[in-house]
């Protein structure tokens, strides 16, 4: 008895373990989740949107123009960043009164920019609405927020080195509408923690944006 008892017990550690391994490994180069946290990718994407990322792709092939990708801010690798690549190395880039163009050619499309600031910042004063024109390096690309008068990308702090890509998002899995006044997770953490279950299991049917769930990234 003592025996069956201890080989089932040993059977279940093995399919935990097992099970644990495998999903470690496709997390790390498979597949990923990561929460949006801002609005510099409307309206495309959601502050509280959730999205897979598709990590195993980058192993065979650079980023495209127009591909969303997930990527070690350069200037901070700790923090990720979510923004679409607009431009390849060797491409050329530039901005005229807020419009994208890339190799002279006008690159416009209704689900990739969007426009909330009527004002036009000439080049001298920020790199918003005039920038370039330049050329893309070996190696990097060029990305930038489909929020495009609040988004901090290629625009401010340069190329992206492929190199620090994690994957392309193509698909969002949940959607969470943000509420600044949501209890955060702080000392007591106990309580907090308790404040938070009960906030989103009460807001669940009004905060969950049902109708983006299972839309594909493009």
């Amino acid at each position: 008895m003592k025996k069956r008892i201890k080989s089932s017990l040993r059977s279940y550690i093995e399919v935990v373990i097992i099970a644990l391994v495998i999903g470690l490994a496709l997390r790390t180069f498979v597949v990923q989740a990561y929460k949006i946290p801002t609005h510099s990718m409307e309206d495309c994407l959601l502050a509280g949107d959730f999205v897979l990322v598709n990590k195993f792709i980058c192993n065979f092939a650079d980023p495209k123009p127009g591909d969303v990708v997930v990527f070690k801010y350069p200037l901070n690798p700790s923090k990720d960043f979510i923004k679409r690549c607009v431009a390849t190395e060797g491409q050329i880039v530039q901005i005229i009164d807020k419009a994208l163009y890339v190799d002279s050619k006008r690159i416009g499309n209704p689900h990739w920019e969007k426009f909330v600031d009527p004002l036009i910042y000439p080049e001298e004063y920020s790199p918003r609405d005039n920038f370039g024109p330049v050329q893309v390096p070996f190696g990097q690309i060029f990305v930038l927020g489909d929020n495009r008068d609040n988004s901090k990308d290629s625009r401010y702090w340069g190329f992206l080195d492929t190199k620090y890509i994690k994957g392309k998002a193509f698909l969002i899995y949940w959607s969470w509408e943000t509420d600044s006044s949501a209890p955060k997770f702080k000392f007591p953490y106990i309580t907090s923690a308790i404040q938070i279950f009960f906030y989103h299991l009460v807001n669940l049917p009004e905060k969950v944006r049902w109708e983006r769930i299972g839309d594909l990234v493009s």
